[in-house]
């Protein structure tokens, strides 16, 4: 994992979210990092909030979200990518004409989201099995957002689960919505708009929202790793 971030070209990320509002980082976990995160999901002291998705409209299925201290597992991963992703935030919070920059250290970062008030961890394991499925949405959870998440996909397409793509809708001014299906292999992690981002326009920038979700699983169960990089209120 570690040498996967190492790796990671910025201007390869760069051209993907730009392009499509994500990018998908291959095998940033071995099978093993998955399983471990998949064995987590049980042990309730890990944990600070078991959601029904049902029981809110959000879908059906659950989530844990992590407690802190994080695993190191997700510590290292959230602490390791997010300076590779704060120039791209930059970029775009500047193409957007927005004022806030983000901080080339996440603990800076994360001090500025608890001074606000938002101290809650956001990383989290999704859990879903036949039928279940994640409405449209986004993770915003207060008023310090950064722009960009990931998700890790813990379990194999075709083995463990059928079913379950991933899925990003960009809503454009005056047009259609634009849909992108994301192939993921166990392992891989894709990174992707929280809310908004930049697309170059004829009158220069605008902006489009961006959602996501996971269609119907047909059968099987399948887990996900969700880090967020902004804490919650």
């Amino acid at each position: 994992m570690v040498e996967t971030i190492q790796q990671l070209n910025g201007q390869s990320m760069a051209a993907g979210l730009n392009d499509r509002g994500y990018t998908v980082i291959n095998s940033l976990l071995d099978d093993g990092e998955c399983r471990s995160l998949i064995g987590l999901y049980d042990e309730d002291a890990r944990f600070r909030k078991r959601v029904v998705m049902q029981s809110h409209g959000y879908g059906k299925g659950e989530y844990r979200y992590l407690s802190y201290p994080l695993p190191d597992l997700i510590q290292n991963i959230r602490t390791d990518i997010y300076p590779k992703l704060v120039p791209i935030a930059n970029a775009w919070h500047e193409a957007m004409k927005m004022d806030v920059r983000f901080p080339q250290n996440h603990a800076e970062f994360l001090e500025r989201c608890h001074k606000a008030g938002q101290v809650k961890p956001t990383p989290l394991i999704l859990k879903y099995e036949a039928s279940d499925y994640n409405c449209l949405h986004q993770d915003l959870y207060g008023e310090h957002v950064f722009p960009l998440q990931l998700a890790i996909l813990l379990s194999a397409p075709g083995d463990d689960f059928s079913g379950g793509e991933f899925v990003l809708t960009e809503q454009r001014p005056r047009m259609q919505s634009r849909v992108h299906v994301v192939p993921l292999k166990r392992g891989d992690a894709v990174v992707f708009a929280v809310n908004n981002r930049p697309v170059a326009g004829t009158r220069g920038n605008y902006k489009v929202v961006m959602r996501h979700g996971v269609s119907e699983i047909r059968n099987g169960k399948r887990f996900t790793a969700g880090i967020i990089f902004h804490d919650a209120g």
